[in-house]
């Protein structure tokens, strides 16, 4: 029976005018194929996520292939196999019947030839140059040959995975591979590095991406840095103090600095005020502030944003395990690490950044190193340290004097000014190429 069957596919490809067509229809199933993998790997997930939300049935189709790459990779690098193979044997058994044995090499050279140019490059280019409208075309049938094909890839995958398990190698995702939020992240890159995103646009894409990897220590005001008013001066002294301030939340402190008994809002003073007829004389200062809310250092900035949310409050104290204040943090702190600087009338001159003629800048020792990183455009560590001066501290592994000079990370870092242990001012300067020696301390 086989014998008979085999005859009589012979017998009818004898027929040049019927090879010929079957060639052109294998080139054409292959052009198919070829179009249908690259289309569906270079479209747009978020586009056609979007045109299935709004109700095209044709977008949910290729969103059921998108969803299962894997086989439908395979489904058409089968498809593509087979017309490949059929067209190659078909034109070899053709020009054969022609030329001989040399009808071996002329089959070899034309198929190249036909193969590479109409069934690879051509259908190819024109599938990445319009991914969205290939991908819509081509659905429906590349469905279909997924769903012929099913019986062959399951069984083709059950003895990959079994060849592979042989040698010891796992085909379970490496849990190393990157993330969702690293694969967009590096998208935006791109997009900003192209022209076709906007540096500030980039820049809150990473923030908002970045906000689970960070603690509110990262983004907090340092103890150093607050603004503290004594709870039991002169009501008068405290007044003057309140309005001479650029916040509108201050913390009272009783006993030391650090010991932080309420938190007072100058609206309430000035209700307080109002009450009073401008009679500061029973003004209490503890009366009116309201009580202080603490959260621990380990606190993320999803869950302190959450949390600001929840409790209807800008304002929080940052405690370390031993409940010592380290610091504090506000919505604004937060919202700042995504949509950049906010600044007011009433906020003071940033100490900032300072650019010099030599393309050099001067940056105040406790300017976080995101924010550098986010005004300068570089590309500074923040792993190890928060701040500009913490980094330079944790590669230099000491405190280093006024006028020592560091070179690490392509960066060139100087001490400005001291003050007891803490760097005050530095000047970094980016370094025009790397070079061997980029990795080495220098005094």
């Amino acid at each position: 029976m086989p014998e008979t069957v085999l005859a009589h596919v012979n017998l009818w490809l004898s027929s040049l005018p019927v090879s010929l067509a079957v060639i052109v229809l294998c080139v054409l199933l292959s052009m198919f194929f070829s179009a249908s993998e690259t289309a569906l790997t270079a479209a747009s997930k978020a586009r056609f996520y979007s045109l299935e939300k709004s109700g095209d049935a044709r977008a949910t189709r290729v969103n059921r292939l998108i969803g299962d790459m894997p086989r439908f990779i395979s489904a058409m690098l089968l498809g593509n196999t087979l017309v490949n193979i059929a067209a190659s044997a078909i034109a070899t058994n053709l020009l054969v019947r022609f030329y001989g044995a040399a009808g071996v090499l002329y089959a070899t050279v034309l198929m190249t030839i036909i193969l590479l140019i109409f069934a690879e490059v051509l259908p190819k280019t024109l599938a990445i140059t319009r991914p969205e409208r290939t991908a819509l075309a081509v659905a429906p049938l590349a469905a279909f040959f997924m769903a012929l094909f099913k019986p062959t890839l399951q069984a083709v995958e059950g003895l990959v995975r079994l060849m592979l398990r042989i040698f010891g190698i796992s085909t379970r995702a490496d849990p190393e591979s990157s993330t969702s939020h690293e694969d967009l992240k590096s998208t935006v890159d791109m997009m900003h590095r192209d022209g076709d995103v906007a540096r500030q646009d980039r820049d809150m894409v990473g923030g908002l991406l970045d906000l689970a990897d960070l603690t509110v220590t990262d983004v907090m005001i340092h103890r150093t840095k607050m603004q503290v008013i004594k709870a039991d001066q002169p009501a008068g002294d405290l007044v003057r103090e309140v309005l001479a301030s650029p916040y509108t939340r201050l913390p009272l402190w009783q006993g030391e600095p650090e010991n932080i008994i309420g938190v007072l809002h100058a609206k309430d003073l000035l209700r307080a005020l109002a009450a009073a007829r401008g009679d500061t004389s029973g003004l209490v200062a503890t009366a009116i502030a309201s009580k202080p809310w603490f959260v621990p250092d380990t606190t993320s900035l999803p869950d302190q944003l959450q949390a600001f949310l929840k409790r209807k409050t800008h304002f929080a104290l940052v405690v370390d395990e031993y409940g010592s204040v380290m610091g504090l943090v506000t919505l604004e702190d937060i919202l700042e690490e995504i949509v950049g600087d906010i600044k007011d009338e009433h906020d003071p001159a940033a100490a900032g950044v300072r650019m010099l003629d030599d393309g050099s800048v001067t940056v105040d020792g406790g300017l976080p190193i995101r924010d550098l990183n986010r005004v300068m455009d570089w590309d500074l560590p923040g792993g190890e340290a928060t701040t500009i001066a913490g980094l330079v501290i944790h590669e230099a592994r000491s405190i280093p004097e006024v006028g020592q000079m560091f070179t690490f990370h392509n960066f060139r870092f100087e001490v400005l000014r001291k003050a007891r242990n803490r760097l005050v001012l530095l000047r970094v300067a980016r370094l025009a190429a790397p070079d061997a020696d980029s990795d080495d301390m220098k005094d």
